[in-house]
This record gives structure tokens, C-alpha cells and sequence, in this order.
């Protein structure tokens, strides 16, 4: 009976891990997430109000991770610099962005080489419209990012190169501007955004 028992765990387990993963689904084994962004609560008023979507998609079970990140808000100064974005370990929005913990990094590497480090993107008239494949993070198994946040910074990504403790940490990004919370969705908002990303990318 015992051994009845730890195998009904051992399956449920599996499960989880697998899961939302199920036959008959309509997505050809493709996961869909979305993380609707908003401004943190302790951002001052004069700081950007960062809205929009972080979207993902990813083949289970050895597909690698694709982004689309669609976000409004920035300064319409074309001459800003770029914004660091990161995945956070939790997905705690109790006091704004601040409570989201630090970066993402279950095999405890030094920065940048954390799967959710999405490296620097350079807002557009405001804008940041950008398509990126072949990402190190996953949606599904044991270090899936459901659940976890997304973190838009202030400032740019030193890439590890700072030459001090917060380089390795979090690449010196500065104050966290705006984030949210990573959960599944369907794929009609990814089919909807992605000729938008893609054409931009191809003028």
C-alpha cells in the first residue's frame, strides 16, 4: 500500500512538472505565458510609467524560449539609453516592484549568465518593440519561470563588467521601474503582437 502511495506521488510530481502541457490542447505542444507590465508603486511620479506586455512561447519539451517584449511608457527622447530587463525569483508584487527578490538564478552563477537575464533593449519613440529566440529560460520543468516576475530597470546592463559585487548580482540596472507577474494565457495576444515585432524588425 505504501509503495501504491509513493508511486501516486511520484506520479503527481511528474504532472506538475509537465503540465500545462496535455494532448488535445490545440497548441501542438506550444505553451503560451504573459506578463502584463505595470509601473512600480514606489517609482516616483517623474519616472516612467512603463505599461504593456512581455509575452512568451516555447515547444515542450526541448523547444527553446521565445520573447516578445511590447512595452510603452518611455521618454520620447530617441538619445536615452538602454533599459536593462531581468527575470525576478518571485512573483511578490506586495510593495511594488521592490518585493520580487533578486534575479532569477537557480544554478547560483554570476550575472549575466542567469537564465533570465534578457540583456539591455533601447526604447524607440517610446517604445520597445522586440522579438528574441533561442532564450536560456523555460517555461516548463523544474526551473520554470511561471510564477516569477519580469523587471524592467532605470538603466543599462553593465553585463557583469562593472568590477564589484552588484556587476555580478544584477549588472548595476539601478531602480526597478515596472514589472509583473508571469502566468499562462492563450495564444491569441502572441499571434497578435508578433507581425507587429517582426515587421519592425525588418525595416
Amino acid at each position: 500500500e505504501s509503495l501504491h502511495e509513493i508511486q501516486k506521488q511520484v506520479n503527481d510530481l511528474w504532472q506538475n512538472l509537465l503540465y500545462p502541457v496535455t494532448r488535445g490542447n490545440k497548441t501542438d505542444g506550444m505553451i503560451y505565458a504573459t506578463c502584463e507590465m505595470k509601473p512600480s508603486s514606489k517609482i516616483d511620479a517623474d519616472k516612467p510609467q512603463v505599461t504593456g506586455q512581455v509575452l512568451f512561447r516555447q515547444c515542450y519539451s526541448y523547444g527553446r524560449l521565445e520573447a516578445i517584449f511590447y512595452l510603452d511608457g518611455f521618454p520620447l527622447d530617441n538619445n536615452q539609453s538602454s533599459r536593462a530587463i531581468h527575470i525576478h525569483e518571485l512573483g511578490d508584487l506586495s510593495n511594488g516592484c521592490d518585493s520580487t527578490g533578486g534575479h532569477y538564478n537557480p544554478f547560483r552563477v554570476n550575472h549575466p549568465r542567469h537564465p533570465g537575464d534578457f540583456g539591455n533593449f533601447l526604447p524607440k519613440e517610446g517604445k520597445i518593440r522586440k522579438y528574441k529566440t533561442n532564450l536560456f529560460a523555460t517555461i516548463f520543468g523544474p526551473y520554470s519561470i511561471m510564477g516569477r516576475s519580469v523587471v524592467i530597470h532605470e538603466q543599462e546592463d553593465d553585463m557583469g563588467k562593472g568590477n564589484n559585487k552588484a556587476s555580478l548580482e544584477n549588472g548595476n540596472a539601478g531602480k526597478r521601474l515596472a514589472c509583473c507577474v508571469i502566468g499562462l494565457s492563450n495564444k491569441n495576444l502572441w499571434e497578435e503582437k508578433l507581425p507587429e515585432v517582426t515587421d519592425k524588425k525588418k525595416r
